[in-house]
C-alpha cells in the first residue's frame, strides 16, 4: 500500500507593510484623522505665528534691514553676528542680566520654598487660606503690579520708606539708584513666587510620610530632615522652577520697560538683554541686528540650559529611576 505524500504548498507571500508604519486598521485611521482635523489649528497657528516669523527673523539676521525702508534691504552675510561680538551695549546689557540673576534666583527659588515647608507644616491652622493669599498676586496683571509698586518704592512718598524712617532708617532712592535698582526689582519679582511656592507645595506633600516617620524614629531634627528628605525628593521641582527662572531672566522685560519707560535709566542699570533688543529692533528700526540679538539670546538659552540639564544628574533624584 503507498501512500502519497503530503503536497507541499508554498507559503503565502506576506503582505508588504510601508516602511516605518503599522498595519493598523481602518477604526484607527479615522480616529487618527479626527485627531489631526482637531489639532490642526493648533498646527496652522504654530506654523504662521511662531515658525514662518522665527525663520523670517533668521533671513532678517543676514541683512541688513531697516523697518522705515524695507526695500532698501541687503544682504550683509555674517556681519550682524560681527557687529554683535565687538557691541559694548551687548555686553553691558548681559552684565545687567547676570547681576539681577545673582538676587533673582535666591528670590525665585528660596523664597517660594520656604513659603512651601511653611504652609505644609502639619501644626498650622488656616492652610488654605494662607496658601490663598500668597498666590493671589502671582495672578494680578503683572503691569498694575509695576505700577503699584513704582507708588510704593518711592523714594520720597513711598510706604517704604515712610515706615523705614518711623523705625529711625533713611530709605534709599531705589528706583533711581544703580545700587538699589536691583533690590527694588527683586522686591517686585518676591510678588510673584506664588506659581513657584503652589509647584513646591506639590512636590512636599508627595513625599512618603514613611520616610519622615523612620527620619524621627532615628532622632532626626526638622533642619535634617528638611537637607536629607525635603531638598532631594523635590529635587525634580526644583530643576523645572530653576530652568523657567533661567528664561525668564535673560527676557526679562516687562518690568523695566514700564518702570523706566525703556530708557534703561539709571545709567543703564536696567538696560537688560531683551530690552536692549526690543529698542535696536522696534525703536531704532534695525530689524536686521535686532533679530541677530534674539537669535544670540536664543542660543544663550539654550547653551545655559544645557549645562543645567547636564548637570542634573549629579543633584536631581527621581524616585523610580532605574539605576
Amino acid at each position: 500500500m503507498t501512500t502519497e505524500a503530503p503536497a507541499v504548498t508554498a507559503p503565502l507571500p506576506e503582505k508588504k507593510k510601508r516602511f516605518g508604519r503599522k498595519d493598523i486598521g481602518h477604526n484607527e485611521r479615522i480616529h487618527r484623522r479626527w485627531g489631526l482635523f482637531f489639532i490642526s489649528p493648533w498646527i496652522l497657528g504654530f506654523l504662521l505665528f511662531f515658525f514662518a516669523p522665527m525663520l523670517a527673523s533668521l533671513v532678517f539676521s543676514f541683512l541688513e534691514f531697516d523697518l522705515i525702508r524695507p526695500e532698501d534691504a541687503r544682504f550683509i552675510g555674517l556681519e550682524n553676528y560681527e557687529r554683535w561680538f565687538r557691541d559694548p551695549l551687548v555686553w553691558e546689557s548681559l552684565l545687567v542680566t547676570l547681576k539681577f540673576g545673582v538676587i533673582l534666583l535666591p528670590v525665585s527659588l528660596l523664597l517660594p520654598l520656604a513659603f512651601a515647608w511653611l504652609l505644609t507644616a502639619k501644626n498650622l491652622y488656616m492652610k488654605a487660606i494662607f496658601r490663598t493669599l500668597f498666590f493671589v498676586p502671582a495672578i494680578v496683571p503683572f503691569v498694575s503690579v509695576v505700577f503699584i509698586w513704582n507708588g510704593f518704592l518711592n523714594s520720597q512718598t513711598g510706604w517704604l520708606n515712610q515706615a523705614l524712617e518711623t523705625v529711625g532708617i533713611a530709605g534709599p532712592d531705589w528706583l533711581n539708584s544703580t545700587v538699589w535698582i536691583y533690590p527694588a526689582l527683586a522686591l517686585i519679582a518676591a510678588w510673584g513666587v506664588g506659581n513657584a511656592m503652589l509647584l513646591f507645595i506639590a512636590g512636599i506633600q508627595g513625599i512618603p510620610v514613611e520616610l519622615y516617620e523612620s527620619a524621627d524614629v532615628d532622632g532626626a531634627s526638622a533642619w535634617r530632615k528638611f537637607r536629607s528628605i525635603t531638598v532631594p525628593m523635590i529635587s525634580p521641582v526644583l530643576f523645572y522652577n530653576l530652568v523657567l527662572v533661567i528664561i525668564f531672566l535673560f527676557q526679562y522685560f516687562l518690568v523695566p520697560f514700564v518702570l523706566k519707560n525703556g530708557t534703561g535709566d539709571p545709567a543703564n542699570a536696567t538696560l537688560f538683554y531683551s530690552l536692549y533688543f526690543f529698542k535696536t529692533a522696534f525703536t531704532f528700526n534695525d530689524m536686521g541686528y535686532g533679530a541677530t540679538l534674539a537669535w544670540m539670546l536664543f542660543v544663550i538659552i539654550m547653551f545655559v540650559t544645557l549645562i543645567i540639564f547636564g548637570t542634573a544628574r549629579y543633584w536631581v533624584y527621581y524616585e523610580f529611576e532605574e539605576a
